[in-house]
């Protein structure tokens, strides 16, 4: 005959692995369960993604031409406006501008943008793109050494400062 305590340990931990049993049971319906949220979680935001990415293309600004020159159309400002609607290249300047911590160069930003600032040629059109880019964003009262003021730019109107700048170079940016 066995030992009555040897038999009541045997009972006593039969009833702990049935626990056990029925915990782990349950952890893994529920691992299954979250395992199906999270591949459904993943269809749609492969749906999401694709849906996005064609608002995106759509909503890009269109090359176009301005006196028979290629021009690079960019939305008027207006008080809603994200900087997401601008260009790449015209928010790479919007945030090497807000790195800065005072005034800026438009030298420096050439650097920071990995344009040869060697080279006037190349620097002038970042100066353009850089205004530009400062007005259509409502940041034009962001003084800067290079820049005091782009509406106090002979090449703007008042009312471009007002509305936002339509069109400009292509190559403003000095990065095509």
């Amino acid at each position: 005959m066995l030992d009555p305590e040897l038999l009541e340990w045997i009972t006593a931990r039969r009833a702990q692995l049935d626990e056990l049993e029925e915990q782990l049971v349950k952890q893994l319906v529920e691992a299954r369960a979250e395992r199906d949220e999270l591949a459904v979680t993943e269809r749609v935001l492969d749906r999401v993604s694709v849906q996005l990415a064609g608002e995106r293309a759509s909503a890009a600004p269109a090359p176009g031409q301005v006196g028979g020159r290629p021009v690079m159309l960019i939305p008027h400002r207006t008080p809603d406006m994200e900087e997401t609607m601008l260009p790449p290249d015209y928010q790479r300047i919007l945030a090497a501008v807000r790195q800065a911590t005072g005034p800026v160069m438009a030298r420096q930003v050439g650097e920071i943008l990995g344009v040869d600032v060697t080279v006037r040629a190349k620097l002038e059109p970042l100066r353009g793109g850089w205004s530009d880019s400062l007005i259509v964003a409502g940041c034009a009262n962001r003084r800067t050494a290079a820049s005091p003021h782009a509406c106090d730019q002979r090449r703007h109107r008042p009312e471009q400062c007002a509305t936002g700048v339509t069109a400009v170079p292509p190559t403003a940016v000095g990065l095509v």
